[in-house]
């Protein structure tokens, strides 16, 4: 696609690369995207979408990041772009915070520090958003990407 036929909204924008996307991997899937006032939502949905999604998800987040750039290229305003394959964002995310909980309450058991397996930035901001009201505990992230973590810690009591 030549420059001056690239769309000029950002919504369109996502559309026309998610499908040369999808159509570079000869993937069978369609892509739909919808714009709601704080981001924009891309679903591409068919068969063998594992492809796109890639290994611990870095093709999807890769692509994802793509079409944010993409979409808001030249622009002053900006809002989110999620792409999602299948419906594994949601699912990925259900299971992280799942992972959240049980450090939590291992944590709370134990008075120790629980590390959580190496996360993308968006996995890691779930567990702090998951655990950021959970009483008596405190999340930070350590490490250098792509091997960044979380860790999920006791509050220790002050003593004085």
């Amino acid at each position: 696609m030549s420059p001056e036929a690239f769309p000029s909204e950002p919504r369109e924008r996502v559309v026309a690369l998610l499908e040369q996307v999808v159509e570079a991997l000869d993937l069978a899937a369609e892509v739909e995207v919808d714009e709601g006032p704080e981001e924009i939502l891309a679903r591409v949905e068919g068969e063998d979408v594992g492809l796109l999604i890639g290994r611990r998800a870095q093709t999807i987040d890769a692509v994802q990041l793509l079409c944010y750039r993409a979409a808001f290229r030249g622009r002053g305003e900006r809002k989110r772009v999620l792409v999602d394959a299948a419906g594994y964002r949601e699912r990925r995310r259900e299971t992280v915070e799942r992972q959240a909980d049980r450090a939590a309450e291992r944590a709370l058991e134990t008075g120790k520090e629980i590390e959580l397996e190496p996360m993308s930035p968006t996995e890691r901001k779930i567990v702090h958003d998951r655990l950021k009201d959970r009483p008596g505990l405190e999340t930070f992230s350590e490490g250098e990407e792509p091997d960044r973590s979380v860790i999920v810690a006791p509050l220790v009591a002050d003593e004085g």
